[in-house]
């Protein structure tokens, strides 16, 4: 039991490859000899290793400030309270969207001259994933705000960098009379880990009696008539109450009210963000948010199968204790290929079954299989114990698979005798139990030299075709990175 502990922990995510501090993480050393601001919040353990304060928001905002410079030549900063973002972190959900985009799960529309454009809802006064999105990868953005120090701030940040400012907008909202603003509950109307004004439990309206949301409009409203974008990206507000807000002492990131909290928390927040979604569809290619419980993932995901989305992808992000999950979704059918333009190279190709019904699980999909390649004439062998069915086909079964030209049979028919050949197609189908509702297929060539490889993948997609009918709730199409 022990090493199976051990197994699983080196198992979980790491920091995304791409990440700048994926190898080298920041040396708190190096920088402080660089920079003497940074200096005095860098002190030095018994065993001689750098470190700083996490506790103290001017060390972490004096790390962020010097990170930017350093590593992205950036100029920024922030007004005591505002919320401070780690910059290794948010780097992670920047190179998420990059997979995202590079996938071509999606289709793209190239009248736009191959420009990706991005909306960042809720940027704060930090501006990070603007910054970001624009030093690394050359992305515009528009970036919204609701608050007149948080528009202030991000506009400073932009105009102090004139090398990527003409690539992000910040877009004021404007907020609804159904608002709830922290001048409301109480006189305080910034949150940092001193906990200085927080506002009392009693004052807390509503936050456990209405989850709906009822804040400032997000995209609705806020997207203008026309605009259309590659993705929309999002910090939401965790926080149900600045109470929740400040159980972590071990961290001073800082953070507004309107950064951290929100009647229902970021359950609330982000089932806005889907609502509006039903209502602009395909203005955005892809619409993603960070979410910090995964419990409220399992309700998001659930929520998006309703509303009938083409394709939900998650991800987890990791940066050191901090774990926090991606949640990415699209109306857009995508693309009919599974697989690369080199397909048929390859041994092994899978896809993904999302949102299955309740009352199917891989035994019955594994069935579904088998039925799939005996209704063509192949010949199928079921090992339910591994879940697996191999397959042996000739060219007319082939040709019978791909043409649709098959007569469906009952599930437990007896499989044709036929004789593997090299002039055979032969190759296994295994089912995998993802997590409940998701499964993953992977269908594996046995004999590449086989004059009929080069169907392989075609027969694959017809089987995707054919299980996502059966199987899942109204998708066209969920091939997974």
């Amino acid at each position: 039991m022990p090493s199976k502990k051990r197994r699983r922990k080196e198992e979980r995510p790491k920091i995304h490859p791409k990440n700048k501090y994926s190898d080298n993480p920041p040396d708190f050393a190096l920088l402080a000899s660089l920079y003497p601001t940074f200096k005095p919040f860098v002190f030095y353990t018994r065993e001689g290793r750098p470190r700083i304060d996490w506790t103290d928001f001017n060390a972490t905002r004096e790390l962020t400030r010097v990170l930017l410079l350093h590593d992205h030549n950036l100029h920024w900063w922030i007004p005591h309270g505002q919320l401070c973002p780690t910059v290794p972190n948010r780097s992670n959900y920047i190179h998420w969207i990059e997979d995202l985009l590079s996938s071509h799960i999606i289709p793209r529309d190239n009248t736009d001259g191959g420009n990706v454009r991005g909306f960042d809802i809720g940027t704060g006064a930090n501006c990070i994933y603007p910054l970001l999105g624009a030093s690394l990868l050359g992305w515009s953005f528009v970036a919204s705000d609701m608050t007149d120090v948080a528009i202030e701030w991000a506009e400073r940040n932009v105009k102090n960098n004139p090398n990527i400012s003409e690539l992000i907008e910040i877009r004021k909202v404007k907020c609804s009379q159904n608002t709830l603003s922290p001048e409301g509950l109480s006189g305080e109307s910034s949150y940092s880990e001193e906990r200085e004004g927080l506002p009392s439990s009693s004052l807390d309206i509503s936050a456990s009696e209405d989850k709906s949301y009822y804040g400032p409009a997000i995209l609705v409203d806020v997207v203008r008539d026309g605009e259309t974008f590659d993705f929309c990206m999002c910090n939401p507000p965790f926080f149900e109450s600045f109470e929740e807000a400040g159980l972590n002492p071990k961290t001073s990131c800082g953070g507004t009210y309107e950064e951290m909290v929100c009647p229902g928390g970021e359950k609330a927040f982000i089932t806005r963000i889907i609502e509006d979604s039903v209502v602009l569809k395909q203005s955005f290619r892809w619409y993603t948010s960070m979410v910090g419980r995964k419990v409220n993932l399992k309700f998001l995901v659930s929520k998006l199968r309703e509303v009938g989305v083409t394709v939900v992808k998650t991800t987890e992000f990791v940066q050191g204790k901090t774990f926090r999950w991606g949640l990415a979704w699209s109306f857009v059918p995508p693309a009919k290929k599974i697989v690369t333009p080199h397909v048929t190279e390859k041994n092994i190709l899978s896809f993904m079954l999302e949102g299955i019904q309740r009352q199917f699980g891989a035994i019955h999909v594994l069935q579904s299989v088998e039925s799939f390649f005996l209704a063509g004439g192949a010949s199928c062998k079921l090992n339910a114990s591994s879940f697996v069915v191999d397959i042996t086909a000739s060219a007319d079964h082939c040709n019978a698979l791909l043409n649709n030209d098959v007569k469906y049979i009952d599930e437990v028919a007896s499989c044709s005798n036929v004789q593997e050949a090299p002039s055979n197609l032969c190759f296994r189908i295994l089912v995998f139990q993802q997590i409940p509702g998701t499964l993953l297929v992977k269908g594996s060539l046995q004999h590449r030299d086989s004059a009929l490889s080069g169907l392989f993948s075609s027969i694959i997609q017809q089987l995707e075709a054919s299980l996502r009918q059966k199987f899942c709730k109204g998708k066209t199409g969920t091939n997974y990175i």
